[in-house]
């Protein structure tokens, strides 16, 4: 089991500073500008707090509801996966079939990777607990080469063996740890 509700309250307090103006910004994550980040970060906390509790969840078509309402859903996602239960048993969800435990890592990923691309797009800090950090980099230098959709990654790209946990990791998901915005 991965503590994901420090990571969570993070991303929610960077969320909560985004404004307006940087809503068509362009973000790391090549196809999204910052709502587009948004409405993907909404359905994440939506579909995964579900596959927490035990219903089907996944990422796609909740998007856009609320953003107001954004923060408060990222601490729902990360209190859901605190449950010991959340962590067992499989569920299916988007078509693919997985252990919970794996869900959950994604689920920390998908915190992790998307507060990383959120705070360069809004040229904001994104600091979420080593322990999340270091639990993300594990998850995608083993996940992310056999992903069961292998489109959603980018190419690695290459950075020092010493560079910082969080550049390292978001790097195997293909970003460059370099890029700011524009």
């Amino acid at each position: 089991m991965i503590d994901l509700e420090g990571a969570c309250a993070r991303l929610a307090d960077l969320v909560s500073e985004v404004s307006v103006a940087d809503l068509d910004r362009p973000t790391p994550c090549a196809d999204f500008t910052v709502a587009d980040l948004l409405d993907h970060l909404d359905e994440v906390a939506r579909g995964f707090t579900a596959l927490a509790g035990g219903g089907a969840g996944g990422v796609g078509g909740a998007g856009g509801q609320g953003r107001a309402g954004l923060p408060r859903r990222l601490e729902a996602l990360g209190r859901a996966w605190a449950s010991p239960s959340a962590w067992r048993g499989a569920t299916e969800a988007g078509g693919v079939e997985l252990a919970n435990e794996v869900w959950g890592r994604i689920a920390l990923t998908e915190v992790v990777v998307h507060g990383w691309d959120l705070a360069r797009a809004a040229g904001r800090g994104f600091d979420p607990p080593e322990a999340a950090v270091r639990a993300c980099l594990e998850h995608v230098a083993d996940f992310v080469p056999s992903a069961p959709v292998p489109e959603l990654w980018g190419r690695p790209v290459a950075v020092a063996e010493d560079a910082p946990l969080l550049e390292r990791a978001v790097a195997i998901t293909g970003r460059d740890p370099g890029w700011r915005a524009p």
